[in-house]
C-alpha cells in the first residue's frame, strides 16, 4: 500500500512558504511533494504498513487543525495531513482553485508519497475538495469521511439565509465572492478576521488560544494566502457545476461517513450526502460547533477508527 516517502524523487524538503513558522508534531515528519506542478506540504507519521488516512482541513485553517486527532490514529494507521494549495506551507498558485483541479493536485501528492489507496477525511473546504476527489478517483479511495461542510451544489443551501439566527453561519460565502473588496478590507486585519471565525463558530469561545489564532492568521497573510483562500469561494460555482456533471454519469459508491456536530453548520451531513451516495452513514458529535477536530478530537479519532476498522 505504501512505500518509503524518501525513495521517490517527487518528495523533498523544499518549503515554498519560508516566512511562515513551521509547527512540529511529535512522531510526524514534514514533506513537500511535486503534485502535478504545485508543491504541496504534507505531514506524515503513524504506522507505515497500516491503512493510509489522508486529512484535509478547511478555512481559515491549515493541517494543524488535525494536530489533536492525528496522535490518536497513529497506532493503527499511516496518517498524512496535507495543506491544500494556498494553505499553510503549500504553494499558492495564481489560479486553479475549483475543487476538481485541487483534487487532482491532492491525489497526485498522495501518490507521490507512495500511497496507492487511502481513506480520505476532510472538514469544511477540505470536504469540498474531498467530495470532488471521490468523484474523480473513486476506485482508489477506500472510504470518505466529511465533517460539517457546506459543499457547493451538494450540502450548501442554494440561498443564503437572511434570518440573523442563521445568517452568521454562511454570510461570508457572498462576501468572499466579491472581487477585490475582501482583500482591501482584510489586508493587515487577518488576525481579527480569523479570530471571529474561530471564536464564534465554536461552542466554547476559548477553544483556540492566541497562538493558534496567530498561526492561522499568519498563514492567510503570508505570500498570497488571503487571495488563495478567497479563490476557493470564487471558484465555487465552477466546482458545483463540475460536481453535477460528474454525478450525471455516476454515484458515489465508496463508504461515506458524515460527521456533524451538536452546534455546527450542517445538522445532518449524512442526510445531505445520501442523495448522491450509495452508502452514507452519519454521526453527531455532541458538545461541538463547526471546528469539530479542535473541539472534540478524541470523539473524531474514535469515529474514524470505528469507520475504517469496521470496513476492514
Amino acid at each position: 500500500m505504501t512505500g518509503p516517502a524518501t525513495s521517490t524523487p517527487h518528495v523533498s524538503e523544499s518549503n515554498p512558504v519560508r516566512d511562515l513558522p513551521l509547527h512540529h508534531l511529535a512522531g510526524f515528519t514534514h514533506r513537500w511533494v511535486d503534485a502535478d506542478g504545485v508543491r504541496l506540504h504534507a505531514v506524515e507519521g503513524g504506522r507505515p504498513s497500516g491503512p493510509a488516512v489522508v486529512l484535509l482541513a478547511g478555512f481559515p485553517q491549515t493541517w494543524w487543525a488535525w494536530r489533536k486527532v492525528m496522535p490518536g490514529l497513529t497506532r493503527r494507521f499511516h496518517v498524512i495531513a496535507i495543506d491544500l494549495p494556498g494553505q499553510g506551507h503549500s504553494e499558492r498558485p495564481e489560479r486553479g482553485y475549483d475543487t476538481h483541479a485541487v483534487a487532482a493536485h491532492v491525489h497526485a501528492a498522495v501518490k507521490a508519497l507512495g500511497v496507492s489507496t487511502y481513506w480520505l477525511v476532510a472538514h469544511d473546504i477540505g470536504a469540498w475538495v474531498a467530495f470532488s476527489l471521490a468523484l474523480k478517483y473513486q476506485s482508489q479511495l477506500r472510504g470518505l469521511a466529511l465533517l460539517d461542510a457546506g459543499i457547493p451544489g451538494i450540502t450548501l443551501p442554494d440561498a443564503i439565509p437572511t434570518d440573523p439566527e442563521l445568517a452568521w453561519k454562511t454570510w461570508h460565502f457572498a462576501f468572499h465572492l466579491v472581487p477585490d473588496l475582501p482583500e482591501t478590507l482584510l489586508a493587515g486585519r487577518e488576525r481579527e478576521y480569523v479570530g471571529w471565525f474561530l471564536k464564534v463558530k465554536t461552542l466554547s469561545s476559548d477553544t483556540f488560544d492566541d497562538a493558534e489564532i496567530e498561526h492561522y492568521a499568519a498563514s492567510l497573510a503570508a505570500g498570497g494566502g488571503l487571495r488563495a483562500s478567497l479563490a476557493y469561494y470564487r471558484d465555487a460555482a465552477e466546482s458545483a457545476q463540475k460536481n453535477h456533471e460528474a454525478l450525471e454519469l455516476q454515484r458515489l459508491t465508496v463508504p461515506i461517513l458524515g460527521i456533524s456536530s451538536s452546534h455546527g453548520s450542517i445538522p445532518d451531513m449524512a442526510a445531505s450526502i445520501r442523495p448522491w451516495a450509495d452508502h452514507a452513514t452519519g454521526i453527531v458529535v455532541p458538545d461541538a460547533g463547526h471546528f469539530i477536530p479542535d473541539e472534540q478530537p478524541d470523539a473524531v479519532a474514535a469515529a474514524l477508527t470505528d469507520f475504517i476498522t469496521e470496513d476492514d
